[in-house]
């Protein structure tokens, strides 16, 4: 039930008004290889792959985006209905229009943490149409003279995540495995953890070269360092909190101290504010897996 409560934060946010009637603006990225990513920065970002085979999209959005959604891609190919649509994790503005391009004849593929996850929510309609094709470890999908991995990585921002990498193109998908330039959100009652977080990110640090173009779950169009980057800052903050933790200190008294004043310039942002990156830290090393940093107010 957290974790339905977790979602329903995200999606609150990231919608603002109601996603049924907003417009969004959709700012499409030409990425090598005819990938094309896709942000509105009202949700995850996506990304698909045109060609002769169909289209592989990457994610898809809010509730209710599903028409939008099909409108950008098909400015751009088309035509907007994906054979295939691939999710990265099971939140709602990266699963969304499921149900929207199910009905329009795509396929959903997803890890099968991410099926069981939609099928025991409360609020199914909120997440998305069920994936009808799901994966283990590993999934190849061979389209357009591309082949596109998708890798799970376990226990990271939740337990479903993949990265997604086009080899041809050199280009990797992450999805909320990177927050480039921000504080993450990890999802524990979703199944993630700090340390899963940081292996996955390791993991796109192997996949990735001087010249790989990476798509982040938010933010920016990023490259290697950013990953790095982003791994070196949770590091260093977690290196920070968790000695606090051992001396007995109160989140109260943790969160009055602000030992993070010093990144929060530069990783703070409207949902993980820094005292939720506080919280999310404290709770992991607390080994509090049931308490949400989202409970904490960024006022």
């Amino acid at each position: 039930m957290k974790s339905v409560f977790v979602t329903a934060s995200i999606l609150a946010f990231a919608a603002g008004a109601s996603a049924q009637d907003r417009q969004y603006e959709f700012e499409p990225t030409q990425l090598r290889g005819g990938i094309v990513m896709l942000s509105t920065g009202a949700g995850g970002n996506m990304a698909f792959l045109t060609g002769a085979d169909g289209i592989l999209l990457v994610d898809d959005l809010l509730p209710n985006s599903g028409p939008q959604v099909e409108a950008a891609i098909a400015d751009i190919a088309g035509e907007g209905v994906p054979r295939f649509v691939l999710n990265t994790h099971y939140h709602g503005d990266h699963t969304g229009s499921n149900d929207h391009f199910h009905a329009e004849g795509a396929t959903i593929v997803a890890h099968h943490n991410i099926r069981t996850r939609l099928a025991n929510s409360d609020s199914q309609n909120e997440y998305g149409f069920l994936p009808i094709l799901t994966f283990g470890e590993d999934l190849h999908f061979h389209m357009n003279g591309e082949t596109v991995r998708a890798v799970h990585v376990p226990s990271a921002h939740t337990d479903g995540d993949a990265l997604v990498y086009f080899e041809g193109a050199d280009v990797l998908h992450m999805g909320d495995t990177l927050f480039s330039g921000l504080f993450p959100y990890i999802d524990v009652a979703g199944g993630g953890s700090i340390e899963g977080f940081i292996d996955a990110m390791e993991t796109g640090l192997r996949v990735a070269g001087p010249d790989t173009q990476v798509i982040p779950g938010h933010g920016p169009l990023s490259t290697r360092s950013d990953i790095q980057a982003s791994i070196d800052m949770i590091v260093a903050t977690r290196a920070i909190i968790a000695p606090l933790v051992e001396e007995g200190l109160s989140l109260e008294d943790v969160l009055a101290a602000d030992p993070l004043a010093d990144y929060g310039d530069d990783w703070n942002w409207r949902f993980i504010c820094t005292p939720r990156m506080v919280a999310t830290l404290y709770f992991d090393a607390a080994g509090d897996t049931e308490t949400s940093p989202l409970t904490i107010s960024c006022d």
